[in-house]
C-alpha cells in the first residue's frame, strides 16, 4: 500500500522534469528565432522606422544654415494649405496615377496571358519584356529622352516620313506629362507581367478543362474564370503600383529640364519634396510635404483594404 504514492511522486516529477525541459527548449527555440530575425529588424528600425519618426518631427521645424533648426510648430503645415505648387503636383501626380495604375495592370495582365499559351519563344518574349525592369531609370529616360527629342529624335523623324510634324514632346506643357505617363506604361509592364504570370500558373487547370468541356469561349473563360481567381493578384499589383506611383520622380527628374516650361505641369509631390529639401534647402517644409505624401497613400491604401471585400476572390 505504501508503494503506490511514491509511484505517485516518481511519475509526477518526472512529468514535471520533462515539463520544465519542454519549456526550457521552448524559451531556447525563440531566443535562437529572435537572435536570427535580429538584424532585419534592426535595419528596418534604423532604415525605416526611425527616419520616419525623424521626417515627423522635422515637419514642425525650420531649417536654416549649416544644419540649425527651430521648432516652428504647424506652420509648415498652415502654409500647405495656400501652396498652389503642392496643389498642382498632387494634380500632376493624379493624372499620372490615374493613367499609369489602371493602364498598366491591364496591359499587363493581357501580355501574362498571352505569355503563358504554349507558343514557341515565349522565354525569349518573357525575357524581352522583363528587361526593362533591370535596367536603370536612368538609362531608360536618356533613351526615351532622345526619343522623343523634337530635332532629332526617332519618334519625330517616324512621323514626318508620312508627313506629320512631331511635337515637342517634353517640353511642351499640354503634353509633357503624358510622354512621361508612356514611358512609366512600357517600363512597369514586365515587372507585373512575371507577377501575374505567376498567379495564371497556381490558377487550377481543372476550371479551364470544364470551360472547354461546356464550350465556353476565350473572352468567356477570361472574364468568368481568369479574372475573378486571379483578383487576389490583380489587388495585390494594385495597391504596389498606386504606391509606386506616388512616389514618381526619376523620370521627371531625368526627362525634364529644371528650366523646363512644362516642370510645373510634370512635376510630382516627390519631385516638389526634392525641390525643397534639396534645392531650397527647405527641409522642413518637405518634410511636412512627405507627411502629407505618407498620410495620403495610407488613407488610400486603407480604402481598398476594404473594397477588396467586394471584388477579390479567394478560393
Amino acid at each position: 500500500m505504501r508503494e503506490v504514492p511514491l509511484q505517485k511522486d516518481v511519475k509526477t516529477q518526472k512529468k514535471l522534469k520533462v515539463t520544465s525541459l519542454t519549456k526550457t527548449r521552448k524559451r531556447s527555440d525563440y531566443l535562437w528565432a529572435y537572435l536570427m530575425i535580429a538584424p532585419t529588424m534592426l535595419g528596418l528600425f534604423i532604415f525605416y522606422l526611425w527616419p520616419i519618426i525623424q521626417t515627423f518631427y522635422y515637419s514642425f521645424t525650420e531649417w536654416g544654415a549649416f544644419g540649425q533648426y527651430e521648432w516652428t510648430g504647424l506652420d509648415n503645415y498652415k502654409r500647405m494649405l495656400g501652396d498652389l505648387n503642392l496643389l498642382q503636383s498632387f494634380k500632376n501626380t493624379g493624372i499620372y496615377i490615374i493613367f499609369t495604375v489602371p493602364v498598366g495592370i491591364f496591359l499587363s495582365i493581357i501580355v501574362a496571358v498571352l505569355l503563358n499559351q504554349k507558343i514557341k519563344g515565349k522565354s525569349i518574349y518573357r525575357t524581352l519584356y522583363f528587361l526593362p525592369v533591370i535596367t536603370m531609370p536612368a538609362a531608360i529616360a536618356m533613351v526615351w529622352k532622345w526619343i522623343y527629342n523634337a530635332d532629332y529624335g526617332l519618334l519625330n523623324y517616324l512621323l514626318s516620313l508620312v508627313g506629320i510634324k512631331g511635337p515637342h514632346w517634353v517640353s511642351d506643357p499640354n503634353i509633357a506629362l503624358y510622354s512621361i505617363i508612356v514611358v512609366a506604361i512600357w517600363s512597369g509592364i514586365g515587372y507585373n507581367m512575371v507577377i501575374f504570370l505567376s498567379g495564371l500558373q497556381g490558377i487550377p487547370k481543372m476550371y479551364y478543362e470544364a470551360a472547354e468541356i461546356d464550350g465556353a469561349g476565350p473572352f468567356r473563360v477570361f472574364f468568368k474564370i481568369t479574372l475573378p481567381l486571379l483578383s487576389p493578384v490583380i489587388f495585390f499589383v494594385s495597391i504596389m503600383s498606386l504606391i509606386g506611383a506616388f512616389q514618381v520622380f526619376d523620370l521627371i527628374f531625368m526627362m525634364i529640364g529644371k528650366g523646363s516650361t512644362a516642370i510645373e505641369s510634370t512635376q510630382s509631390i516627390v519631385y516638389l519634396f526634392y525641390q525643397h529639401a534639396f534645392v531650397l534647402n527647405e527641409k522642413g517644409y518637405a518634410a511636412a510635404i512627405a507627411v502629407l505624401l505618407l498620410i495620403v497613400i495610407l488613407i488610400i491604401t486603407a480604402i481598398q483594404m476594404v473594397l477588396q471585400k467586394k471584388w477579390v476572390h479567394y478560393e
